[in-house]
């Protein structure tokens, strides 16, 4: 509990009263595919979070107006969005201005998702990229033997060690580190003062009346827990539902808070969050619209696919719908043709249009 509380408290620290201070700066698959080149920026008066967002944000804004904003957070809750840098990417090159749960992400994050890949390679895919452009390929039959030749060790080590110090080892399975929902709310809030503060890089650049909630997985849960915020104008659920289930402090009792349109982008029978999110779409008040869209990536998405695959496709046009008024983007959540022309194998259905 103590680790848990100096966490909160070094993550609150970290979106203080600074300015805005880009201390790290990198450009993913050429800036994406949308009109606005993209960046990702680790910022050093806000070092809990990393930042997308269009290049030459001021000329942007300038000649386009202010920008919307998501809140991001990631699958597994972890504390980095590395997996899920094609897609957020991708996202901000159409005008967005993203804040994701995780630092900046240095060389040992990537190669602790380089062995996550290989591990867990989507055998469907034909090819899985990861966020500095690296491809993963299948581990080879060598390689597999390898592996499991080394876990059989693993195995029998941690056997051994956890008859000598049972305690010690568990002590050890404690994270140092856990994210939370309201880490979403604290950058909102450091994204809305650096907005009103003369001298930050983000001054008058946001458009803090149309704000976007996305999580994966996990990261559903964590937008649950901060839907009821007035300042959230619709959540994007990536192959997540709560159903049944009590995670990150959220319930099903959430959906009773829901006050905005909700889209939830599923995997389909193959992912483990289909029947959640099928339990999710049920529940959810008459009054709020929802989008359920379903495709048959199971869990992982198309997020290692370039430039996100076909769930940024989907996620731009929703959120192009929903923040920035572009009523022909509705026809992928309101039209099963269109929907069947574009994604043939994905299926829809909505409500309380």
């Amino acid at each position: 509990m103590k680790k848990l509380l100096m966490s909160a408290m070094i993550v609150a620290a970290s979106v203080g009263a600074m300015n805005a201070q880009t201390s790290q700066k990198q450009i993913v698959e050429e800036g994406g595919t949308g009109p606005y080149k993209s960046e990702v920026v680790g910022d050093a008066s806000c070092p809990a979070f990393t930042i997308y967002r269009p290049q030459n944000l001021n000329d942007l804004v300038a000649k386009q107006g202010a920008l919307p904003v998501i809140v991001y957070a990631n699958g597994a809750c972890f504390n980095n969005n590395v997996e899920m840098r094609l897609l957020l990417s991708e996202v901000a090159s159409y005008g967005y201005v993203i804040a994701a749960i995780g630092p900046y992400d240095e060389e040992d994050v990537m190669a602790q998702w380089r062995g996550v890949l290989k591990s867990a390679y989507p055998e469907t895919k034909g090819e899985v990229i990861m966020a500095n452009g690296e491809k993963i390929l299948p581990l080879t039959p060598e390689e597999i033997k390898a592996r499991q030749e080394q876990q059989a060790k693993q195995r029998e080590l941690a056997a051994k060690n956890a008859k000598k110090n049972k305690k010690k080892q568990q002590a050890a399975q404690v994270p140092a580190f856990q994210t939370y929902p309201k880490m979403l709310l604290e950058v909102l809030s450091w994204l809305t003062d650096q907005n009103a503060t003369k001298g930050s890089e983000y001054y008058h650049c946001l458009d803090l009346d149309h704000v976007a909630a996305m999580g994966q997985s996990c990261g559903g849960a964590q937008v649950l827990g901060v839907a009821h915020d007035p300042r959230i104008k619709t959540c994007v659920m990536l192959n997540s539902g709560i159903g049944d289930m009590e995670m990150m402090g959220s319930t099903k009792e959430c959906l009773k808070n829901l006050h905005q349109p909700m889209f939830y982008m599923i995997g389909g029978p193959g992912d483990i969050a289909y029947a959640n999110a099928q339990k999710d779409y049920e529940r959810i008040a008459d009054n709020i619209p929802v989008v359920m869209l379903n495709s048959k990536d199971g869990h992982s998405g198309t997020y290692y696919e370039k430039h996100g695959g076909n769930y940024a496709k989907a996620v731009i046009k929703w959120l192009d719908w929903q923040l920035k008024g572009k009523v022909g983007q509705s026809a992928l959540f309101l039209d099963d043709e269109y929907l069947k022309m574009k994604f043939p194998e994905w299926q829809g259905v909505r409500k309380n249009f």
